[in-house]
């Protein structure tokens, strides 16, 4: 991995590593370049973080991303593929990482198996979760320097989700702003609560059904759970959500999934959109449009 910054005028005098942690470079991501990789200025390698630079100077770092996944050859569905990201559409029934009973069966393990299917040496780095039954786009960083300038904010990428809730909706779109916190006895539930973190979700009714909508959600914060507790919140559980609502003969989870995903990327300045489409488990609306 590398990258390469010019110094503008502006940062004439400034000490090297004043100016690459100003760049966005995290400090964790700082010290393995400094121990592990290399920098240079101008083409003349640098081996001194206080090194005072000047206007036009060209300053480069390369380093070897590494990680202790073990690596699963488990098919994936790349979406889009550079030297700095992977977007993969998640599957049902996939957590994102290993954990005490889940050690290999991953997404990130089945993104390492497919980096070193290719022969790369690349980080896996994923920018966001998904639940184990939510399906839809994940985008996964191949350095921290791209997880950490993707991870600044919630709001520097833009998702929408489509889901199937439960009910009939009065009003064709709302925004449902209610504090999310865990659920008190429990290590899995979450619940709106007085005292939890602020969370706000954004809906629209895109197609009512007789007794469920198909919706476009979109999320102004990242709470865990957020859109089966919120959609629960206000009396429209998502279709098979059986922690939140209860179970449908129609489909065997969280009628969910990450349909689309919009941002800048980290390294080109590109505006970028995808969309993956509707997974079949959920199509069966088609059937029973009112």
């Amino acid at each position: 991995m590398n990258f390469t910054f010019i110094v503008p005028e502006d940062h004439d005098g400034q000490r090297l590593s004043d100016f690459i942690r100003g760049r966005g470079v995290s400090a964790r991501l700082w010290k393995k370049v400094k121990w592990q990789g290399t920098v240079c200025i101008n083409g003349e390698p640098c081996h001194h973080a206080k090194t005072r630079l000047h206007a036009g100077d060209k300053v480069t770092a390369s380093w070897e991303e590494e990680n202790d996944i073990v690596p699963a050859h488990i098919p994936i569905s790349v979406i889009y593929e550079d030297e700095w990201l992977l977007l993969v559409n998640k599957g049902p029934h996939m957590i994102i990482h290993p954990t005490s009973k889940e050690h290999y069966d991953t997404l990130v393990n089945a993104v390492a198996g497919y980096l070193e299917a290719k022969g790369e040496a690349a980080g896996v780095h994923p920018i966001y979760r998904l639940d184990r039954n939510t399906t839809g786009l994940v985008l996964v960083a191949k350095s921290s320097k791209v997880q950490h300038d993707l991870s600044k904010s919630h709001d520097r990428i833009y998702r929408e989700y489509v889901a199937l809730a439960s009910g009939v909706f009065p009003e064709k779109e709302g925004t449902v702003e209610a504090p999310i916190g865990r659920k008190d006895g429990s290590i899995i539930e979450w619940t709106v609560r007085p005292e939890g973190k602020p969370a706000r979700t954004d809906y629209r009714v895109l197609q009512q059904m007789e007794d469920f909508a198909l919706l476009r959600l979109h999320l102004h914060t990242g709470r865990t759970h957020q859109i089966r507790v919120h959609m629960a919140h206000i009396h429209h559980p998502l279709l098979g959500d059986d922690l939140y609502g209860t179970a449908d003969s129609r489909i065997d989870r969280q009628a969910l999934h990450a349909e689309m995903i919009r941002f800048i990327h980290p390294e080109t300045g590109e505006e970028m959109e995808f969309h993956a489409p509707i997974p079949a488990d959920m199509l069966f609306w088609k059937g029973d449009k009112t």
